[in-house]
């Protein structure tokens, strides 16, 4: 950390003793120059080649100093990739730390284990699944990169405090919330207003009055396009005049703010975040005539657009320029004194990089060295000769050598010996094969949880029945599983479209919000983004949101915020976070282009990271919602769109009966053919199975009810052991989940050993199912062409036994 880290910090306005106006006011300085120099010195590293790309937060050191003298044990943050001066301001963020980010370093990059490129920070959560006291830190969420990505997410953290103040049961939940007293810091870059997830944010934050001070840092551009170009009025907060907040009108509260200005930025703070804390209203503070000294990011220079009249302003407009002459002026230190702290903020900045440096580099000699004295040992011999002394030479010439170069020169020395047997080849195959086991580690841990509230990890509850279990429609099932559930778990909260007042399209939750209250069970506008933003957020704080995405077909107005920010929280954290939110939805099987959707192919490819579950029934639904409650995971859940009014058997179990992720159900025995599928085709397979059987063919029916994960136990591969033939069905397009299904079942599973007939899938068209009923016929696989291709495949067996139909 830095030495002497403001851990309460207080405002200027509000020091009212000369001596601690003159510390507050030096401390703010050097903070700001350690800030500058640490963004000055990443550049040159970058330069040098010790990193590979830097993007840092000159420039705003001076407004963002402001902000954390009101950030308080308990606030959130939800920001992006230039708020280094705040994470220094805080204490968050040491400044070898800093480094160690820049440079990769996997051991001592404590906000994403290396998998973050630099000012990509988070603050921990939980232990081993447990939440920790998120009060008594400072907390911040982990950054992703995608241009106004952090909106969503801050939006949802808001939310929360209004969740924990407006629910009387989780008041005693101390180590999460002061009664709902926190607020979530949002800042964004100016440009990145121009974003859809702005507005939609600010709308509901407007909509939803919840506690979120949104800092936008303007300074005049968008890498090289000027806001001409971006921002109606060239100015964000004028775009957004309509929204700001009267006393008759509750909106969001909007301040405006010079960046250079530290006695106004600190007032205007003051201000914005005491309404925010104390009326639960969003603001907004618009920083204006930030500068830019070292252009957007190390990749290129805005001399190239800037203008020579822009550069001078801005350095003359640089907030720490401006800083140091109202210091002077005020009196409240000399020159001599600003000269003396900005040699030692200069001095702490080097120290710090040396030293990270060094800690990256220790790591890497010992591999060096191995590689150079195998290399060596081998050289003498004239077999080995020109290789090695290529590969010493190449060694010689690396400038700063990563661990990965040293490694593709020792696999590429190896490759020109192949079944040659020598003890130095031996020594440098065991280390090459060793490096796959430390790549395990370092890169490829944490996308899904191994703490003991994994799901894979919930015990199996089975359905259990009686000859008093009623037979319900598939919605009234669901509804009474919520009904349990709401009354089970305190913390958990369902939203969405339509959710509230009328339970659902479907009816799910029908009358659950009379029972339960507004604030357990409520609606939400049509904005799919921040719908999956809230339980981002929500589930970040220890809260268990269920939100509803009404159709599948609309997933992907939330893919951005799923894909991106929820599927790799836990990984890009290095395990450091965890969203338990579950995303609830229905597909498959309707009519029209958009409600009948079924993608799983898309959801497969672009959501590792989240569990996807695909019960073919309300009562599986029901399960799996059971399983991940217990959980510390997010998932989506997809329910059929056509078995709400289908009937079923309610568990006498309900409350508590769990489905297991990964585990595949054989619902029919047979011998000649294993038939893959889930969801709604569970049921088209199933009228499909009477006819072939009076065609003389035997059909083993699974559902792999998960997809994400799939069938842990090789359960499928052991029906294909036996059948040697195996069809794949779905109705998501050609090439979709069915291709991934065939890759898991005959590539990962080793299938491929016992076929004895081509493998073969099943799909709908490849475009969109058309409106009405004989074009989803022709669309989307069905019983008949079930039969067909079955019997197609046992046909070409066997032409004598199965002539055509």
């Amino acid at each position: 950390m830095l030495e002497n880290p403001i851990v309460n910090p207080s405002s200027i306005s509000n020091t009212s003793q000369p001596e601690d106006i003159r510390a507050e006011v030096l401390q703010d300085y050097r903070i700001g120059w350690v800030s500058r120099e640490a963004s000055l010195l990443a550049r040159k590293e970058v330069l040098t080649g010790k990193a590979k790309f830097g993007i840092i937060g000159d420039g705003k050191e001076l407004p963002q100093i402001a902000l954390s003298k009101f950030f308080q044990p308990g606030d959130w943050r939800s920001g992006y990739y230039r708020d280094q001066t705040i994470m220094f301001a805080l204490g968050i963020a040491s400044m070898e730390a800093f480094f160690a980010q820049l440079y990769a370093d996997t051991e001592n990059d404590p906000f994403s284990g290396g998998r973050q490129m630099n000012s990509h920070y988070a603050t921990p959560n939980h232990e081993n699944g447990q939440f920790i006291a998120l009060t008594e830190q400072y907390n911040t969420s982990s950054d992703i990169s995608p241009t106004a990505g952090q909106m969503a997410r801050g939006l949802g953290l808001a939310f929360a405090s209004k969740k924990f103040r407006e629910n009387p049961a989780l008041h005693d939940q101390k180590h999460l919330s002061k009664n709902g007293n926190e607020v979530c810091f949002v800042t964004i870059g100016d440009a990145s207003t121009s974003e859809g997830v702005f507005w939609e944010t600010m709308n509901a934050a407007g909509v939803l009055q919840v506690p979120m001070a949104v800092s936008v840092w303007d300074d005049g551009y968008g890498i090289s396009v000027p806001i001409d170009y971006q921002t109606t009025k060239k100015s964000i907060s004028k775009a957004l005049a309509g929204m700001d907040a009267t006393p008759e009108e509750p909106g969001v509260k909007i301040f405006s703010v010079k960046a250079w200005d530290y006695v106004a930025l600190c007032q205007t703070y003051q201000e914005a975040i005491s309404y925010t804390r104390e009326q639960h209203g969003p603001v907004l503070i618009h920083v204006q005539e930030v500068t830019q000294p070292q252009g957007h990011s190390t990749s290129g220079s805005h001399e190239r657009y800037k203008t020579k009249e822009r550069l001078q302003w801005e350095r003359e407009h640089d907030c720490l320029v401006k800083f140091r002459e109202w210091i002077l002026k005020e009196g409240i230190a000399t020159a001599e004194e600003l000269d003396q702290i900005n040699q030692e903020a200069k001095k702490e900045v080097r120290e710090a990089q040396k030293a990270a440096w060094k800690a990256y580099v220790e790591q890497v000699k010992p591999h060096l060295q191995l590689l150079r004295t195998q290399l060596e040992a081998v050289a003498p011999d004239a077999t080995f000769a020109t290789a090695a002394n290529a590969g010493l030479q190449e060694l010689k010439t690396t400038v700063n050598p990563t661990y990965s170069e040293i490694l593709a020169i020792g696999q590429e020395f190896i490759f020109q010996f192949p079944g040659i047997e020598h003890p130095a080849l031996e020594e440098i195959r065991n280390w090459i094969a060793e490096s796959q086991h430390l790549a395990q580690d370092r890169y490829h841990t944490n996308l899904y949880s191994h703490s003991s509230k994994a799901a894979t990890q919930v015990p199996a509850i089975a359905p259990e029945y009686s000859e008093n279990s009623p037979s319900k429609n598939g919605y009234e099932i669901l509804q009474q599983f919520f009904d349990l559930s709401l009354d089970r778990y305190p913390n958990l909260f369902a939203f969405g479209e339509d959710v509230g007042k009328i339970g659902d399209v479907n009816q799910g939750f029908a009358g659950l919000q009379e029972k339960y209250g507004e604030h357990r069970v409520f609606d939400t506008g049509i904005r799919e983004w921040t719908i999956v933003g809230q339980a981002i957020g929500m589930a970040l704080r220890g809260l268990r949101p269920i939100a509803e995405i009404q159709y599948l077909d609309y997933l992907i107005y939330g893919l951005e915020p799923l894909s991106d920010d929820l599927a790799t929280l836990r990984y890009r954290t290095d395990g450091l976070q965890i969203a338990p939110a579950i995303i609830r939805t229905r597909g498959h099987r309707l009519e029209g282009i958009w409600h009948a959707g079924s993608p799983l192919g898309m959801m497969l490819h672009s959501l590792r990271g989240i569990h996807i579950c695909v019960p073919r029934n309300m009562v599986q639904a029901a399960g799996f919602y059971n399983t991940l409650l217990q959980s510390d995971e997010p998932a989506i859940v997809v329910e059929c769109l056509n078995g709400y009014r289908l009937k079923e058997k309610q568990p006498d179990n309900l409350a508590t009966l769990t489905i297991p992720l990964g585990v595949p159900e054989v619902l029919s025995a047979g011998t000649d053919l294993t038939l893959v599928t889930y969801g709604s085709c569970v049921r088209v397979a199933q009228k499909a199975l009477p006819i072939l059987e009076r065609l003389g063919i035997s059909v083993e029916l699974i559902d792999v009810q998960t997809l994400l994960p799939f069938d842990l136990e090789h359960r499928i591969v052991e029906s294909l052991k036996k059948t040697n033939r195996i069809l794949f069905l779905d109705e998501d397009v050609p090439g979709g989940a069915t291709a991934y299904m065939m890759q898991e079942v005959l590539e990962k599973q080793g299938g491929y050993r016992y076929l004895d007939s081509a493998p073969q899938t099943l799909s709908a068209k490849a475009h969109r199912p058309p409106y009405g009923s004989d074009g989803d016929y022709f669309t989307k696989p069905n019983r008949d062409s079930v039969v067909r291709k079955i019997y197609q495949i046992m046909r070409e067996v066997s032409p004598q036994e199965y002539p055509p139909l």
